[in-house]
């Protein structure tokens, strides 16, 4: 029993890496997509989804992943609209499974997805990788941090950046002013009422990601942070269908989490669907880069990560999530894929001496 090694790819237009180099990593099974163009809200043409599959498994890879399916900000505020959206949302998920997609990531996050300061923080190597420090915040609009996101992209589009959604970015949160935790809780449990129960029908596993970082930024509520919140979310609606996708890095930025310890409660229960495996180097509260994977790198024991993955008997998915820019590749932030290729030989490497010394 082992995990599903995939990769995590943004279609032939948008994608540095051809297929063929994924499939060339060794132990890498298959690619985590989606329809990256579809304004959040639509429904993803079910001919489209069946274009990408046949190309994806063209080169002898499988397409059981998608990530992500993003949720429409009325949802997320609770709008009379969102009917609508989550109906939407349904038809795409019928449309996912109808070409053998199994889980589908996405998360909760008012307005932003995942923030960082820099885009292209340089190491003492010369390696450039993605940092947060929450200092460069402060004082700060949110049109800044858009503009430096925006600049810093290389080019490339930003997954959950959607230029259309943050073009009225202070009018969005302008919505959010006086909501807390609980209504966005309850929110969220509106919207796995309706959409879960559709999954099991369908045999597809939501799985929501952590917050990246994991608390509120510009005074937006954020409730995917914690253990207790996590099992909390969990709770909302008790089924398999409703699952998490485990981001270690995201969890780890805060020093209460005990990652190890999630991953073991989360999938004791049977609902860790999704791992996104990586290291980050904290250098204060609020501070980190993202470093390579090996434990000596960063601040995680990648070591203890992976031995609660085996302990607990995973065999969902699992992707080495982001990589630094090394060897002079040139690419969309966070997404280096010769670090993300030795990533994947360390993880499995850490996989393997597990296995053979729990068996001897």
């Amino acid at each position: 029993m082992a995990p599903t090694i995939v990769v995590r790819w943004f279609g032939p237009k948008d994608d540095h890496v051809p297929l063929q180099w994924i499939r060339q990593v060794p132990g890498v099974e298959g690619v985590v997509s989606a329809l990256f163009d579809i304004p959040v809200g639509e429904v993803w043409p079910k001919g489209r989804i069946e274009e990408l599959k046949s190309l994806i498994c063209s080169h002898g890879l499988s397409f059981e992943v998608v990530e992500s399916v993003n949720v429409h900000e009325d949802i997320k505020l609770g709008l009379p609209s969102r009917d609508r959206y989550i109906e939407n949302y349904i038809l795409t998920l019928r449309n996912l499974a109808s070409v053998g997609v199994k889980v589908v990531c996405y998360n909760f996050m008012p307005v932003f997805d995942w923030i960082r300061t820099d885009l292209a923080y340089t190491l003492d190597d010369g390696s450039s990788t993605m940092a947060y420090d929450r200092r460069l915040l402060e004082g700060k609009g949110v049109e800044d941090l858009v503009s430096a996101m925006f600049g810093q992209s290389k080019g490339f589009s930003l997954p959950g950046w959607e230029p259309e959604r943050l073009a009225a970015v202070r009018s969005t949160i302008e919505q959010y002013r006086a909501m807390g935790e609980d209504e966005l809780f309850d929110n969220l449990r509106y919207f796995l009422s309706a959409v879960v129960p559709e999954c099991e029908r369908l045999g597809i596993r939501m799985a929501i990601h952590p917050d990246d970082p994991p608390w509120g930024v510009f005074g937006l509520p954020r409730i995917v942070t914690t253990e207790e919140n996590i099992m909390r979310i969990l709770a909302l609606v008790d089924s398999p269908a409703n699952s998490c996708a485990l981001c270690t890095g995201s969890l780890a930025a805060r020093s209460d989490n005990d990652v190890a310890r999630i991953i073991r409660r989360v999938g004791e229960r049977g609902r860790l669907a999704f791992v996104h495996l990586r290291n980050l180097k904290k250098q204060g509260e609020g501070i980190f880069y993202e470093s390579a994977h090996p434990s000596f790198c960063g601040s995680l024991d990648m070591y203890e990560l992976v031995a609660a993955l085996h302990g607990i008997g995973f065999d969902g998915y699992l992707r080495p999530d982001h990589g630094r820019h090394i060897w002079g590749e040139e690419g969309r932030p966070g997404y280096g894929f010769y670090d993300r290729a030795l990533g994947i030989a360390y993880i499995l490497g850490l996989w393997e001496g597990i296995e053979k010394s729990a068996s001897r």
